[in-house]
């Protein structure tokens, strides 16, 4: 018998569907679907799932360094928990523009206030004053101020002239901040994209109300939205695929015709049925479910059955051809 976990907090709707979903394919008989339930972590021990879907280490880092231990020992961690404790925005749009996908100009701006344990000398590489008016000419007004990482649209600002820059900048403390320019939308889509082949493409809202961003229909019509669908669908497969997340949404916002990713690094995207709509969460809980059963059919005890992007494989591959090459 193979268990599938998933390790969740507040939310409800989605966890406990996805068990139940699970279980109804599998009649609990080979697989079986439950919520993870811990009792002790040692180091070394594997865990006695073969699957855990993960909702929530974002915000628990106990539940961060327990994941860790169980993929080093076998389980498969959607998502990747190395990968994702690794990743942050601005490596992901710099991984996007290798891939040839729009996204937003963007720049990165050293924290305002030092990091703790730091002195001037620390930022002795750092130029003073930065280019600022490179920068600035750059972006353009408005822009967008947001963290390099982490999610959720918190601490997201909208800047209007450098005088706005500068006084929000200061609420911002030591969090490394991006600027970037605004894309002034007609359509804005977030998509679903599941065991790297699975995707879902959604109409969305970001300026409404949170339980009314999905109740929205988008403005391009005919043989350009099918295009435009095509597209997407493109861009979803190649940042999935690139970055080796297993459940992750990607939104985009289009511009006279072209869809720039805004925002692709949310490894625990909201699956409400509440915020998502009744069709969006059928699809999600049973594409999870689908893909949930395919990683334990697949898992091989004791071995890494994690997803590991094509970037860190390549990656990989060019550092042991190298080595292999330094030791003739």
């Amino acid at each position: 018998m193979k268990k599938v976990g998933i390790l969740f907090g507040m939310e409800n709707t989605f966890p406990w569907a996805f068990v139940d979903r699970v279980n109804e394919k599998t009649g609990k008989k080979d697989i079986l679907a439950e919520p993870v339930l811990i009792d002790k972590v040692e180091q070394g021990v594997p865990s006695e799932y073969a699957v855990i879907f993960d909702r929530i280490s974002q915000d628990v880092p106990f539940y961060r360094a327990y994941l860790k231990n169980a993929a080093l020992n076998g389980t498969a961690v959607v998502n990747n928990p190395f990968w994702w404790s690794a990743d942050e925005k601005f490596f992901n749009n710099c991984l996007a523009v290798q891939l040839g996908i729009p996204v937003p100009k963007t720049v990165l701006l050293p924290s305002k206030e030092r990091p703790d344990d730091t002195s001037e000398q620390s930022f002795r590489n750092l130029a003073m004053p930065l280019d600022w008016q490179y920068m600035l000419e750059r972006i353009g007004f408005p822009a967008y101020m947001k963290p390099h990482a982490g999610g959720g649209w918190k601490s997201v600002y909208k800047v209007e002239n450098p005088e706005d820059l500068w006084a929000k900048h200061g609420e911002t403390g030591q969090l490394v901040m991006l600027l970037q320019e605004e894309i002034v939308f007609t359509d804005y889509y977030r998509c679903y994209c599941i065991g790297g082949k699975y995707v879902h493409i959604m109409p969305y809202e970001p300026r409404n109300p949170h339980h009314l961003r999905y109740a929205t229909q988008p403005k391009t019509q005919g043989e350009a939205h099918k295009k435009l669908m095509a597209t997407i669908k493109d861009y979803v497969l190649k940042l999935n695929q690139a970055l080796g997340y297993d459940f992750n949404t990607v939104e985009f916002a289009v511009r006279d015709g072209i869809p720039y990713a805004i925002d692709f690094c949310n490894p625990a995207p909201d699956a409400d049925i509440n915020s998502v709509g009744q069709s969006n969460f059928e699809w999600v809980v049973e594409h999870a479910a689908n893909f949930a059963i395919e990683k334990a059919q697949s898992h091989v005890p004791g071995q890494n059955n994690c997803t590991w992007g094509t970037f860190v494989q390549s990656a990989s591959a060019s550092t042991k051809k190298v080595s292999t090459k330094k030791s003739k």
